[in-house]
């Protein structure tokens, strides 16, 4: 079975937790007997196909992105026409507003489509009034849609009001285990640059964007009682990095890390903070990275997928958003009683193995695939 993923952007271009939602699916399913290529586009498509362990990547020129929105002209239409005509499946992933106008081509019309919701429209609120209309008939078009969390799929107005809900599924997001891995690869000594003690810090990682709530994790820095790791690269560093010289803790930006990296660091931290504070957070795939490294977590309540993946009081703890004081509090707490963090990095562990292993996501995304298949058939 062919299937077509199809995202505004993906590897090898800057990573987010979106493109590594994809790929997950993509190898997750694979040994369910699913071939997947990935329809991208990239400010500099060159090269225009890409063979990686998930699949095929094939970019198309993004000529203009407002708001976010990648756009491409007639070679990223005849490109999608091309390999939407080769797959037997069509999954499109939300938001991306240039993919419904691919939904009116030809080329999709008679396979079974699928839209994975990631996230409501939060901060364009005018453009996501303009395009409802789009937008409604692309959830027609769709066989089914999947939400990532029982949590969104209960609170996103979009999911609650426009899909029926006999087209509405739920299947978190998960990722292939690389704890052991790193228990058994050398160390890249990342910690030794960054000047942190292996167990003595807290840990934030993603693209620097401006839903993380990082402003909020700096703001606690002096409050928190151990260095402060930011990883990762985006358009907020520079006033995170203004904002933190003023903040009377000791935060640590360690740039954009490689993956062997980023697995060094959520091995060794003491807690996991994840600060985002609007919707646009729909998930939060970095906290299934950090349940998988029995990581104890500090997330905001914010009624997203985030509270689903960390389980207050069981797994971390959850507090309100923007909020310095409650934020440096929960991570002190964790971090001064050594038992209540081993407790709860081991229920995350749990947790992850139960809901968010790769094994759970292939078996629900293969079975969804060939549900809608054989019904076209």
């Amino acid at each position: 079975m062919k299937v077509l993923q199809i995202y505004r952007t993906y590897f090898p271009d800057p990573p987010g937790g979106l493109q590594e939602a994809i790929r997950q699916i993509c190898l997750s399913t694979q040994p369910h007997g699913v071939e997947s290529t990935v329809y991208t586009l990239s400010p500099d498509p060159v090269p225009a196909r890409i063979r990686r362990p998930e699949g095929e990547v094939v970019r198309a020129k993004s000529w203009w992105a407002p708001a976010s929105c990648d756009l491409g002209l007639k070679d990223a239409i005849d490109l999608f026409s091309e390999e939407a005509r080769k797959a037997d499946v069509l999954h499109f992933q939300f938001p991306w507003p240039y993919a419904d106008l691919l939904n009116l081509l030809p080329a999709a019309r008679g396979k079974p489509r699928i839209m994975t919701y990631q996230s409501d429209i939060v901060r364009q609120r005018l453009l996501g009034l303009a395009y409802q209309p789009l937008l409604r008939h692309t959830l027609a078009a769709m066989d089914a849609v999947v939400a990532t969390s029982p949590n969104y799929a209960a609170s996103s107005r979009v999911l609650t009001g426009l899909v029926p809900q006999a087209k509405l599924r739920v299947i978190p997001l998960a990722i292939q285990d690389r704890s052991e891995a790193q228990r058994q690869s050398a160390s890249t000594g990342i910690c030794e640059r960054l000047g942190v003690q292996p167990g003595n810090f807290v840990l934030s990682l993603g693209v620097l964007r401006y839903y993380k709530g990082l402003h909020t994790l700096v703001s606690a820095a002096g409050r928190i009682e151990a260095p402060v790791v930011i990883a990762g690269s985006g358009p907020e560093a520079d006033r995170l990095m203004a904002q933190a010289r003023d903040s009377g803790g000791k935060v640590v930006f360690a740039g954009q890390v490689t993956d062997e990296e980023k697995d060094e660091l959520l091995q060794a931290c003491s807690v996991f903070a994840f600060p985002s504070h609007l919707r646009s957070e729909a998930f939060g795939m970095v906290l299934v990275e950090a349940s998988m490294f029995a990581t104890p977590m500090v997330t905001c309540d914010i009624g997203s997928g985030m509270s689903y993946v960390n389980k207050s009081g069981e797994t971390g703890l959850s507090v309100q958003p923007q909020c310095p004081d409650e934020l440096g509090e929960a991570i002190n707490r964790i971090m001064a009683d050594k038992k209540l963090a081993q407790e709860m990095g081991a229920a995350a562990r749990k947790r992850y193995e139960l809901l968010f292993s790769s094994e759970a996501l292939g078996r629900a995304y293969a079975s969804l695939y060939r549900e809608l298949l054989n019904k076209r058939i």
